[in-house]
């Protein structure tokens, strides 16, 4: 074995390391404690109750990876975006394993982890167009490198995924509200409330569900609670919710025309979401990649493939000055 990076991702709710082999990217070891049942009491992540569960499940993932530790080249970590709070605490291990067996650092941004999702075990393919679309993000990008992105549309307002999120906590769903609101619109009829489809006569190229999530709102309130309407209330709202996606990507599409699509992030294991893109990617000849379902969501696994190419280009940070940063500093504030 050439060498292997240790990776930790601890961005929001969920706890995660990995380790990495740098020549054949093989994934050599994976474990994620999540957080959701914590959070679920509340109906969000609440960022101090995750900080306090990172700083117990983290070192106790890492206990089970020692086995890996000679073999060791580098030290991988998410230092941007996320929560704050969170972000430390898996800088703050980071640095200390740097520091203590003398391997350089890598801070990882966690949206190029999501990117390096689609190249788990096998090798980077770019340029590439990619839709991110999760709990905190919703954007469309151009990625021609492992530091060399270009953000083509991004949210006005609440992502793909808070959407979700919030209109389950409004049906009392509970948390995380994706799968759930998906399940529940399986039973509904998508077009029984005719929700709004966000900027649809505008020629903006951007995202936008605060106005969706309003009139979701209305409609719950009217329906006073029926059990009856909820799975239509749920298809309604997400086929809206999809259709806007559809809706903008496309016309960045048209005008790129791109070999290859992606789409990322841990809203992207919509299975709704996925079909309406395949079709419209297949009408356009468009080879439509997505990541396995496994590594959608927060994962240490797509921080280490990211790092391997940060790695290759010697862009580590002393141990001393790496930082948890909660914007990005690739992507500016979005």
């Amino acid at each position: 074995m050439s060498g292997a990076i240790l990776s930790i991702e601890s961005s929001c709710d969920d706890s995660s390391v990995a380790v990495t082999d740098i020549e054949t990217k093989r994934v050599l070891f994976h474990k994620k404690i999540s957080q959701e049942s914590d959070h679920a009491l509340y109906g969000g992540v609440v960022p101090e109750l995750a900080s306090r569960l990172h700083a117990v499940a983290l070192p106790s993932i890492l206990e089970r990876c020692r086995e890996f530790f000679g073999s060791l080249k580098a030290v991988a970590v998410t230092s941007e975006p996320g929560l704050s709070v969170t972000l430390m605490e898996g800088v703050a291990m980071a640095q200390a394993l740097a520091i203590s067996m003398n391997l350089p650092l890598i801070g990882v941004n966690h949206l190029v982890g999501h990117v390096y999702s689609l190249f788990i075990e096998s090798e980077s393919v770019f340029p590439l167009t990619v839709l991110l679309v999760s709990g905190g993000h919703t954007m469309i990008m151009e990625v021609y490198d492992y530091n060399e992105v270009k953000v083509l549309a991004s949210t006005l307002d609440d992502s793909f995924g808070e959407s979700f999120d919030k209109v389950a906590k409004m049906m009392g769903l509970g948390y995380p509200g994706g799968p759930l609101i998906e399940e529940l619109a399986k039973k509904g009829d998508p077009y029984r409330f005719s929700f709004p489809v966000p900027l649809k006569n505008s020629k903006k190229i951007a995202f936008s569900y605060s106005g969706l999530k309003n009139a979701v709102r209305i409609a719950i309130e009217k329906s006073e609670g029926s059990k009856e309407l909820a799975p239509h209330i749920a298809a309604s709202f997400q086929r809206a919710a999809i259709e806007h996606l559809v809706d903008k990507s496309v016309k960045i599409l048209d005008l790129k025309k791109p070999e290859r699509f992606a789409i990322v992030g841990g809203a992207s294991a919509n299975m709704q979401l996925r079909d309406a893109f395949l079709r419209e990617c297949d009408t356009r000849g468009i080879e439509l990649l997505f990541a396995p379902l496994e590594y959608c969501s927060d994962n240490a696994v797509m921080i280490g493939r990211a790092a391997i190419d940060g790695y290759k280009k010697a862009l580590f940070t002393p141990a001393t000055k790496l930082k948890a940063n909660p914007k990005s500093t690739i992507f500016g504030d979005a």
